[in-house]
């Protein structure tokens, strides 16, 4: 039985970093499920990094 859980990311944020990481292509054509698993992995690294950077700019005086 497969689980699917709903994402905390939008779509709009799910596509650019597609396209800032190149694999914007492969979704459009076949879907988030076409992805390799290593894309994904770094999809969420980079958001992961972008989210630290807004932290640590609203943390700045």
């Amino acid at each position: 039985m497969s689980r699917r859980r709903r994402s905390t990311m939008s779509e709009q944020l799910k596509n650019e970093l597609a396209k800032d990481l190149g694999f914007y292509d492969t979704v459009q054509r076949e879907g988030w499920g076409g992805i390799r698993a290593k894309d994904a992995g770094n999809m969420v690294k980079r958001a992961i990094q972008l989210a630290e950077q807004a932290a640590a700019k609203q943390h700045r005086p």
